[in-house]
């Protein structure tokens, strides 16, 4: 080969390559336009049913202790430890003895006493006469009339010694006062029961229940704040409804009505008492169960909701991303509220027909032309 022909070669290769850099060149210059699908949500205002939430507890509506109220030997115990007991059961039984023989006793004083009453009245009905004829001395009628009035009143006496031992033979049978659960006996069968340790078990009523939780002076406050400023509207005559929810998750089919506020703040936890009453027909709930409180009723006039995941977090707060009237990104900053289930109560910032974007807000930059499709909570869940 000359060296005239490898010049031309070589010329040659370089113009093809010149070419395919200059092609490549003109390629990456003009780049596609690619326009950014969102889905969007349209602001509204209505008025927002809202539930106020506190722990609460459990507790029976009448707890009673059962005591023996005269002293004696255990007998008996005649129900079976923390089974449904009813009103008026028997659930003790003292040794009988030695209070029927009192009884006894004190029934054999009082036919002795009717029998001195008896004597002196027929005493007082023959002197009496004789005494208006002054064929007696006055003195033998008063001492008849004395001794009538003495043995009336030993009768009186006697009479009041039999109830009281009729009592107390009653008494040797201990009944329980409320329909609930027992609990276990503190005392065995053959154990003396004194005055000053009369303590036999507790019976706690479970139909109704009662709910006591407590709400916190701060919690106070903000509610009557929000409740000022038109953020929350309470029930008539803050008349709420109070549901609970299980510790399974469970919501409890019954819903109750606060019955109770204590009137002072409780100094050792800052907090006020809260007693709700609630129906326990199928006798579901216990006392002691922890469980979570709904107060419902009050309602966040003209409020405005939006999805957890259109609200995003900047340097400088809150903020969404709005479309405009020509499809392009508007930065909005906004206030927050607080939760209602997986979405935002919005305090500030956006107006009823404001066009929210949802799914994409993370890509959104502002001036940016958007593709919207209505957001639908269910198809955004199924997309993720």
């Amino acid at each position: 080969m000359t060296t005239r022909t490898a010049s031309a070669t070589t010329q040659l290769a370089w113009m093809v390559l010149v070419m395919l850099l200059t092609a490549c060149g003109d390629s990456a210059e003009a780049p596609v336009e690619v326009i950014l699908e969102v889905t969007v949500i349209t602001a509204e205002a209505a008025d927002v049913p809202i539930a106020f939430e506190f722990v609460g507890k459990t507790s029976s509506s009448r707890r009673v202790e059962i005591r023996s109220r005269v002293e004696g030997f255990l007998e008996q115990r005649l129900y079976r430890e923390g089974s449904m007991v009813k009103e008026g059961q028997l659930m003790f039984q003292m040794d009988r003895a030695p209070f029927q023989a009192q009884l006894d006793a004190a029934k054999a004083e009082l036919a002795q006493q009717q029998a001195r009453l008896t004597n002196a009245t027929a005493n007082l009905k023959r002197v009496k006469p004789l005494a208006e004829q002054n064929a007696v001395a006055q003195k033998e009628l008063d001492d008849a009339l004395g001794i009538y009035r003495s043995n009336s009143a030993s009768v009186a006496a006697a009479r009041a010694k039999v109830v009281q031992a009729e009592l107390d033979l009653g008494y040797t049978e201990i009944k329980s006062p409320v329909t609930g659960v027992s609990s276990f006996a503190i005392k065995r069968e053959g154990s003396y029961i004194g005055i000053g340790d009369s303590l036999l078990t507790y019976v706690a009523q479970i139909q109704p229940m009662w709910v006591e939780f407590s709400v916190s002076e701060n919690q106070v406050f903000g509610m009557r704040r929000d409740e000022k400023s038109g953020l929350i509207k309470e029930p008539a005559d803050g008349d709420y409804e109070v549901e609970i929810v299980l510790a399974d998750g469970q919501v409890y089919p019954q819903r109750g009505k606060l019955t109770f506020s204590d009137a002072s703040i409780s100094e050792e936890t800052g907090t006020f008492l809260v007693r709700a009453e609630i129906a326990n027909p199928n006798k579901l709930l216990r006392p002691g169960q922890f469980v979570r409180t709904h107060l419902l009723g009050a309602i966040r006039p003209d409020a405005i909701l939006l999805p957890q995941k259109a609200v995003q977090q900047g340097a400088q707060g809150s903020f969404v991303w709005l479309v405009d009237s020509e499809g392009k990104a508007r930065f909005q900053p906004v206030d927050v509220g607080s939760w209602h289930g997986n979405q935002w109560f919005i305090n500030t910032g956006l107006q009823p027909g404001d066009t929210v974007v949802v799914d994409g807000a993370l890509k959104v930059r502002a001036g940016v032309e958007v593709k919207t499709t209505v957001y639908h909570e269910e198809q955004s869940a199924a997309a993720e």
